[in-house]
């Protein structure tokens, strides 16, 4: 189903490569001899100096395992080279990292923003995951073509830039992950084995070599603005973003930019928009049924639309595009729908074809192909995220996975159409631009950094 996206990243990631500074070496972080400067936590994997590098093994029912500094790092430019042996293992780079000695039941957690070393088929290495507390940041779903950088065997060189609130990650001189975070000012810095339950994984080896960083007269190298920025400081751009072109639909305090789909104002009832949120008042729970559907002033044709929602137990709303405000009906107003629902607690979920109306779905057409570990929990914040290419290939994501993908108006659409709910409207979802909107289904639901960059 999937066609192939141009993309110049790569392009223009090779094309930066050769400017790949070399960082100052620090005394005490690596002398290429010893492991004086470093600790051992967590886990009980062996770390050892061989041959100028530092290996670590892995050893059956140990858990992950840390070697960390023993000094914290604030802003640093950290670059090395890592070699993983197999691809059954796993490693991963800790950045402004943590120590919980009463975590795990008292062996002791290593929590922090990881740069993540996965030889596996997922092939998500210079990703970003934090370790111990929130799971997965930046999946490489967000950077398709970097998954074939790392190479499994060989040494590859890392690059991470600690600036700020901002964690970018290199692989190979390709940028891959670029992460603007809330949380870890400072932390140490950790090399990790990762813990193992199977036979056939241990006594694997990763090695780690020519540990350089710098904490002073930091220059960033220049990063591609088509990358996405997974950005959790609500209702902002960063400076990256801006020059991408990303636009704030909604500024944290009014509702510029929006009017009710039956208005040509906002609801005078049925939403507030202060504080931070875009939040829909609990009524009646069905459609309508409060202040209505809001849609954006502007049309849209080929866009990348990202936006963070916190779901109230049994919930249902929606994000649809491509809303014309046309046809005529009694409920919501029509377009294409990212689900947005309480898949446990909401009967919806159980209605359609084969799940096609549970979260991130394209409703009523296609569901929505998600493990349960990347939904985050009812009343945590989730991040959507809707790209829809000028070629009409159409994606979905949910908390940086992507979940679905289709050719609007293709062949393979037009039949999903034909026997959905949507089948009476003509050339349902084909318009060539509409509004965004969101849906306002009788349930409290909240959206927060939303925003959108025109492709």
């Amino acid at each position: 189903m999937r066609k192939t996206i141009i993309n110049s990243t790569l392009i223009l990631a090779a094309a930066i490569a050769p400017s790949l500074v070399q960082a100052q070496s620090t005394p005490g972080l690596f002398d290429g001899k010893t492991l004086k400067g470093w600790k051992k936590l967590a886990g009980t994997a062996d770390y050892k100096v061989e041959n100028g590098a530092i290996v670590g093994t892995t050893v059956m029912n140990s858990g992950n395992t840390f070697l960390v500094t023993e000094k914290e790092y604030g802003d640093f430019i950290l670059e090395l080279d890592t070699k993983i042996e197999s691809t059954l293992s796993n490693s991963g780079v800790q950045t402004r990292s943590h120590y919980d000695p009463a975590g795990n039941n008292g062996k002791g957690k290593v929590y922090g923003r990881q740069f993540e070393i996965d030889p596996s088929d997922r092939k998500w290495s210079g990703g970003v995951y934090d370790e111990g507390r929130r799971d997965w940041l930046y999946p490489l779903d967000l950077h398709e073509n970097a998954k074939n950088v790392f190479k499994v065997g060989e040494y590859n060189h890392v690059r991470i830039e600690c600036i700020g609130n901002e964690m970018r990650t290199w692989l190979n001189g390709v940028a891959i992950a670029d992460v603007v975070d809330t949380v870890d000012s400072k932390g140490f810095i950790g090399l990790q084995v990762h813990g193992i339950t199977k036979a056939e994984q241990a006594g694997k080896k990763v090695y780690f070599k020519n540990l350089r960083i710098q904490t002073q007269n930091l220059k960033r190298l220049p990063f591609p603005k088509d990358i996405y920025t997974v950005n959790l400081q609500p209702n902002s751009l960063s400076a990256n973003e801006k020059a991408a072109g990303w636009k704030l639909l909604y500024d944290g305090h009014t509702n510029k930019g929006w009017h009710g789909a039956t208005f040509t104002t906002f609801p005078t009832k049925g939403w507030e928009y202060a504080d931070g949120v875009m939040h829909v008042l609990p009524s009646e729970g069905k459609e309508e049924s409060g202040g209505g559907d809001i849609v954006t002033d502007d049309l849209y044709g080929a866009f990348d639309l990202s936006f963070e929602f916190k779901l109230t137990p049994g919930a249902n709303s929606g994000v649809k595009y491509f809303v014309t405000l046309n046809e005529q009906t009694k409920g919501s107003a029509i377009g294409l729908e990212y689900q947005v629902l309480d898949d446990k607690l909401h009967p919806d979920a159980k209605l359609g074809r084969n799940g096609d109306r549970t979260l991130a779905s394209l409703y009523d057409l296609i569901p929505a192909k998600k493990q349960p570990r990347f939904v985050h929990p009812i009343g945590a914040w989730n991040i959507g995220r809707v790209v829809v290419y000028p070629n009409n290939h159409v994606e979905h994501y949910l908390n940086g996975v992507k979940v679905l993908e289709y050719e609007r108006g293709s062949k393979a659409y037009k039949d999903l159409v034909a026997i959905s709910k949507y089948v009476i409207w003509k050339n349902f979802g084909e318009a060539k631009e509409g509004h965004l909107l969101l849906q306002d289904h009788g349930n409290e639901v909240f959206f927060r950094s939303i925003k959108v960059r025109r492709l």
